[in-house]
Formats: structure tokens, C-alpha cells, sequence
């Protein structure tokens, strides 16, 4: 807070002739404590002021803070009697949302309403469907461990244990939630605690060497070092957890080295992190008979004091950044006013001489900049920040030191089902599950490489039977089939069988794309054309009735335009599908935590799926009737017969096709529906052209107009 006020007061154009100053106090972690000094601050009873620049005790108007939830509360409820704002960096509990009654209370970090929801899409992502949840005893465990039931009732996903961690650290107390813990059969621990109370528990865990967990940890400690102890290392490895967004706040970690009791004798908060870092007493009564050694003063913080000077997880303390940052933003907002278009009755614009705690709300409800790390910072209508999160994995190397590496994200502000995004294949398990298996069918598999081979197979012998055709398309059997559909029929039938392989390997953006509009345009064609074959010879019949004219509203131009609308159809679906909700990578997991991770395509959009799937078993049903009512007109060309075998087959396949799809594990429901392609592909060739292909292969004296005509 400090540092982005001093950076503030050197910008010559956020605030110029203006020097923002500060108080600051010591919340202790108690309602109380801070209640208390919330009220000293902004009634001008504050003792101690940091600046020259200061005439005398100011009345603060607007409080960054608290941290905690419980005491953000208490504060709001008061302070919002006055109108004074306050803008909190870590005070997530959903409750705080309510605007009416927490009118004054902004912040600069997601509502746990989202965090709860993100927990459990990724409980669910992963399979994890029996779990224990761990909160602690106050506003922030209760009221987030609330929504997160609600939210694990909507998936599905069963609670074995609900403890709470009591305030009074008991130690008896803390024992039996851990026996709860180690007794309980769900390996999933899910917790809603701040730092300490985790710190607590953690120590528990540790003595009683709880293995074989999997700990999710909110953003109250997912990024936390403070209490990881080497020893515990094995236990805590592969935690995964919600973090806040983090930021690169330059020139931070050098202000925070340069910081000693020595340079700045008169700061109590250097005096106490310094003591804290080292381990020594900085007090003037010290004696060398006390049980901490002397400090110097000339301490090596950047060597030693790792934990206050590391700037690589900034994410609470940027919150902290945006926060000062808004109300900078805020008062320059107030500057800019011009007289008589100001918010205010009749005009008016605020007073900057002494700044009004109702006017700055005002403005600090409407703020909206972009932070010099590059973000757009603004209030909702509820005083809330859009929601994101990075997915946090615990990884720990040999030495025992753990890194925290992103392993996904959440972000509220994408579309359903496009929230989360997580990369399986880079997560270490925590319980010891290191040994995973990253699966999809590809061409390594015995399935795979069968499905290849016979997709192979079906477009070589539908590219072998399209060149006999064209050899003998003058013969009158190839003439008399509308050889111009059965080309096409056969060109789009290959594009079938070929859509197979997109399905086969592992999943990317592209081959997602393109496997369900391949799939779906290339069959759409083939019935298409089959649907126009049955059509001329249901009218090529009545043709011959007498005065019968239909064969004039069905030549080879309406034919073309009939495939051609049908199939723009399918493309206009398609399009809408990709443009909406494209089918794109994701991930999943097995039952057992860590044992597989399962690269498929998602659907994007199951509308999108079922309208592809629904269009083409309309024109199947419709081919399907059609060729069922024409398959005994007496006519030795007739193909109506064979058409409807086909498309007996192909309905039978798809009908088959939507229950083993639904209920086929892993990889096995990618092979599900690429079986139903090929198995539809050989019907149609195998019922249509075989017939045809033994007449012209191998009795070619039937392939004459008068055998043609015979009936």
C-alpha cells in the first residue's frame, strides 16, 4: 500500500499538486481490534500520522481493508451508517455482496460465490465424486462451506464429513477433525480456512502422517508458504488450489529490499516484520541473557528474508495495488469535474479541498482505468470485480522446496461450460498418485489401428468402385442410376469414410473442429443424394401414367438445387455450432485421483451436436419411407430395393449408436461414434453399389438397354 502510494504521489498526471497520504493499523485478526481502529481512523482520534505534509490529524475518508471477512463486516455495518466506503483486497465471503445493506463496501477480490462454483466444476472435471470439506469456524469457512454444498448438490458430488475449525485452535478439538480425516474413505479434502486456521490443522496432519489425500485449497491459502514444512512435504505435494490472478508490480521487490529499521527508525511495521524475518529483538531494553539475539540492523533481507521480499505469487498484494489505485482514480475523477455538469444536486461537483466519504463512494462506484500492469480495474453494480482465478498445482522437488505451477484458470466472464479450462496432463497428484496415464485413442491402440485400417479400406473401395462407374458411364446400368448422383454420392462417401481419421489421434482445436462438421456435411450429402435417387424413381413411375408432367419439376437442375439446400442446411448449423460454441480440447479424469487423465473433444455446444445428429436422422427417416413405398415399382433399374436396406442399416446403427455413445468410458466413446460412421458408410456403399458393380464387373450382358427394359 505504501509503495502505490508513493508511485501515485511521483505521477505527474494521475494527481498532480496532490499528495495522497495514510494511516495505518493493526487489525490484531480481531473484530474488535479493528472495529476500533477503523473508527479512530476516520474521527481524526489517530495519534500517529506518517508525513510532514499532514496539518494535524486528518479525518480519513475511505478504509482499504479489512482482510478478513468476519471483520470487513462488522466495519461495513458501521461505517455504512456514515456513507464512509471501504475497499477491501481479501474479504471474499458471498454475504458481502448484498448492496443494500453493505452499500459503502467495495472490493478488489471475486465473491466466494464463484470460487464455490469453480470447485465444484473441477470436482467434477476430475470424477471426484466423494469428498470431505474442511472449513473454518467464521464468516468466510461458513458462508463459503454454504455455497459450495449447494453447488456440489447440483453435480452430483457427495459430502462424507463436514468439520469446522474452531477459533480456539483446541487441540482436542483440532485431533478429532483429523481422525475424521484419516478414518474417513473420501481421499478428497476440500477446504473453506484462512492461513491459520489451515496452519493449525496442517501441524495435526502431520502428526498423525495422513496420507493418501488430496487437498483443493481456496485462495485464502493456495499460494501460502508460511506454514510448509519440509517434513510435510509428501503430504501437502500436489495440492491444488484457487488463486486470485497474479501480477508483475515493477520496481516492488526492490522498494521491499530497501526497506531496514535503520533507514526507517520510526515505522513499527518495519521494526515488526524485521524481528519476524530474523528472529532477533530489535528492542531497547534488550539484554543479552534474552532468549533471541540482538538485531544488527544490517540484516541481509534479500538473501534471508525470501518470504517478505518474493515477488513471484503477487496476488493478494495486487489486489492491494488496485484498490489504492481505484481511489487514486477516484479522487482524479472528482478533480476533473466541471462546474455544473458535476453528479451531484443541481450540478454541483465535490469538494477536493476536503474530501466528502459520500462523494468519493460516488466516484469510486463508477471508477474505470486500466492499472499500469495493463488490467482494466472497475466496480459491478454490487461493488464486486469480475471473476478469475488461476488453478494452482503444489509441486515439490527433491530438496523438499515447493513451486506453485499454473496448471488452468477459471474466469467467470466466459460463457457456460467455457469457464474452466485446466491442463491434466500437468498436474503431480497429491497423496502419492504420480503415476498417470494420459489417454486417447490413437494409432498406437490395437483400436485405433483397426478403425484406420478400415477406413482405409472403405474410401479405397469407394474410390475403386467411382472409377468403374466412370469407365462405364455410357453403359445403359450406370445411365439408367442417374450417373451424375451416383458420382457424387460416391465422391461424398469417400469424404465419410476419410472423417474417420480426424477422429484418431490426440485431441487439438483443429481436428475438434473439423471431425463433427466433416462428419456431419459429408453425410448429409450422401442422403442427400440417396434422398433425390428415391425421389426420381418414385416420379419417373408416375411419369407414366397418362398425363402425368411431373418428371418436368424433377430434371437434373432441381435435383442439384435439392442436394444443394439440403446440404446448406448442415453448413448453416455447423457454422452457428463453431461461431457459438466450438467443439474444443478438454480434459477429464478417471475415478481414482490421478490414475488417468482423459484427452477428448468436448461438444462446445450439445445443442449444436444434436441439431447435426437431428438433421441427419430427418433425412435418413424421410429417404428411409420414401424408398420403403417405391421398393416394388416394376421397373428393372429400380433401385428403391437396395436404397432401403441401406437406410434400414444406417437408422439402425445411429439408433444404436446414441445409448453406447452416452454410457462408453474414456476413449472408448470416441471409437463408439466412429464405428457408427464407418458402419453406416459400408451400408450405404455395400447396399447400393454391389448389385450394380456385379452386373457391370461380372455380367455384362445384362448391362443392355433391352434387359433394362424387360418389365
Amino acid at each position: 500500500m505504501i509503495f502505490t502510494v508513493e508511485e501515485i504521489n511521483r505521477d505527474p498526471v494521475l494527481l498532480p499538486n496532490v499528495t495522497l497520504g495514510y494511516l495505518v493499523a493493526d487489525t490484531c485478526l480481531a473484530e474488535g481490534t479493528t472495529l476500533s481502529a477503523a473508527l479512530s481512523l476516520v474521527t481524526g482520534q489517530e495519534e500517529t500520522v506518517s508525513g510532514a505534509e499532514c496539518n494535524g490529524v486528518p479525518m480519513v475518508p475511505v478504509i482499504i481493508g479489512d482482510a478478513r471477512s468476519s471483520a470487513s463486516i462488522v466495519v461495513a455495518d458501521t461505517l455504512g451508517v456514515f456513507d464512509i466506503p471501504m475497499v477491501s483486497y481479501f474479504a471474499s465471503c458471498a454475504c458481502l455482496s448484498d448492496s443494500h445493506r453493505f452499500h459503502s463496501f467495495l472490493r478488489t477480490v471475486p465473491s466466494d460465490a464463484f470460487q464455490a462454483k469453480a470447485m465444484a466444476r473441477l470436482l467434477r472435471l476430475l470424477d471426484w465424486t466423494w469428498v470431505g470439506v474442511v472449513a473454518g469456524d467464521d464468516e468466510y469457512g461458513k458462508s463459503g462451506v454454504q455455497l459450495l454444498l449447494k453447488e456440489l448438490e447440483k453435480t452430483g458430488i457427495c459430502v462424507d464429513y463436514l468439520e469446522f475449525i474452531p477459533k480456539s485452535h483446541s487441540q482436542s478439538r483440532i485431533r478429532r477433525i483429523v481422525e475424521t480425516i484419516q478414518s474417513s474413505t473420501a481421499r478428497v479434502v476440500v477446504t473453506f480456512a484462512i492461513a491459520p486456521d489451515i496452519e493449525v490443522l496442517f501441524k495435526e496432519v502431520v502428526l498423525h502422517n495422513v496420507t493418501n489425500r488430496q487437498w483443493i485449497a481456496t485462495e485464502a491459502w493456495s499460494t501460502s508458504i508460511l506454514f510448509f514444512d519440509p517434513a510435510s512435504s509428501s503430504l501437502l505435494a500436489g495440492t491444488i488450489g484457487f488463486a486470485l490472478r497474479r501480477a508483475d508490480i515493477q520496481g516492488l521487490g526492490a522498494f521491499l529490499a530497501q526497506l531496514s529499521p535503520v533507514k526507517q527508525p520510526n515505522e513499527p511495521f518495519v521494526k515488526d516484520v524485521w524481528e519476524e524475518i530474523f528472529g532477533c529483538s530489535l528492542a531497547q531494553d534488550w539484554q543479552p541473557s534474552s532468549k533471541t539475539p540482538k538485531c544488527t540492523g544490517s540484516e541481509n533481507v534479500e538473501k534471508h528474508g525470501r518470504i517478505y521480499t518474493d515477488v513471484s505469487q503477487l496476488r493478494v498484494t495486487y489486489n492491494v495495488y488496485k484498490a489504492v489505485y481505484a481511489i487514486a482514480n477516484a479522487i482524479h475523477n472528482m478533480m476533473a469535474c466541471q462546474p455544473g455538469r458535476g453528479p451531484f444536486e443541481n450540478g454541483k461537483c465535490p469538494d477536493v479541498t476536503r474530501i466528502k466519504p459520500r462523494q468519493l463512494l460516488h466516484y469510486l462506484n463508477t471508477v474505470n482505468f486500466t492499472t499500469p500492469v495493463g488490467e482494466l480495474v472497475y466496480f459491478e453494480d454490487n461493488g464486486e470485480p469480475s471473476a478469475s482465478y488461476d488453478i494452482m498445482n503444489w509441486h515439490v522437488d527433491e530438496s523438499g522446496a515447493v513451486t506453485f505451477v499454473q496448471i488452468g484458470q477459471f474466469d467467470a466472464a466466459k460463457g457456460p461450460g467455457q469457464e474452466l479450462n485446466i491442463k491434466l496432463e500437468k498436474v503431480v497428484w497429491g497423496g502419492g498418485w504420480d503415476d498417470q496415464v494420459v489417454e486417447f485413442l490413437s494409432l498406437q491402440d490395437t483400436m485405433g489401428i483397426v478403425l484406420t485400417v478400415l477406413s482405409v479400406t472403405g474410401a479405397t473401395l469407394t474410390t475403386t468402385v467411382l472409377a468403374a462407374f466412370f469407365h462405364h458411364r455410357d453403359t445403359p446400368l450406370v445411365r439408367a442410376n442417374n450417373s451424375e448422383l451416383s458420382f457424387l454420392l460416391l465422391v461424398s462417401l469417400t469424404l465419410c469414410f476419410l472423417c474417420a481419421l480426424v477422429f484418431i489421434g490426440r485431441p487439438a482445436p483443429w481436428n475438434c473442429m473439423l471431425r463433427h462438421t466433416l462428419f456431419g456435411v459429408s453425410f448429409v450429402i450422401c442422403i442427400a443424394c440417396v434422398l433425390s435417387k428415391t425421389v426420381v424413381v418414385l416420379v419417373a413411375f408416375r411419369a407414366t401414367l397418362p398425363g402425368s408432367n411431373l418428371m418436368h419439376y424433377f430434371g437434373p437442375i432441381q435435383q442439384r438445387a435439392g442436394i444443394f439446400l439440403c446440404t446448406l442446411v448442415q453448413v448453416v448449423i455447423c457454422l452457428l455450432w463453431l461461431l457459438l460454441a466450438p467443439p474444443l480440447p478438454g480434459e477429464s479424469a478417471g475415478g481414482e485421483i490421478g490414475a488417468r487423465v482423459i484427452l477428448q473433444c468436448t461438444v462446445g455446444s450439445v445443442v449444436g451436436f444434436v441439431l447435426v445428429l437431428g438433421y441427419i436422422g430427418l433425412l435418413a427417416v424421410v429417404c428411409f419411407l420414401l424408398a420403403f413405398f417405391a421398393r416394388k415399382l416394376p421397373d428393372n433399374f429400380n433401385e428403391a430395393k437396395f436404397i432401403t436396406f441401406s437406410m434400414l442399416i444406417f437408422c439402425a446403427v445411429w439408433t444404436a449408436f446414441v445409448p453406447a455413445y452416452v454410457s462408453s468410458p474414456g476413449k472408448y466413446t470416441v471409437a463408439v461414434e466412429i464405428f457408427a460412421i464407418l458402419a453406416s458408410s459400408y451400408g450405404l456403399l455395400l447396399c447400393i453399389f454391389t448389385p450394380k458393380c456385379y452386373i457391370i464387373l461380372l455380367k455384362p450382358e445384362k448391362n443392355t438397354k433391352k434387359n433394362m427394359m424387360t418389365r
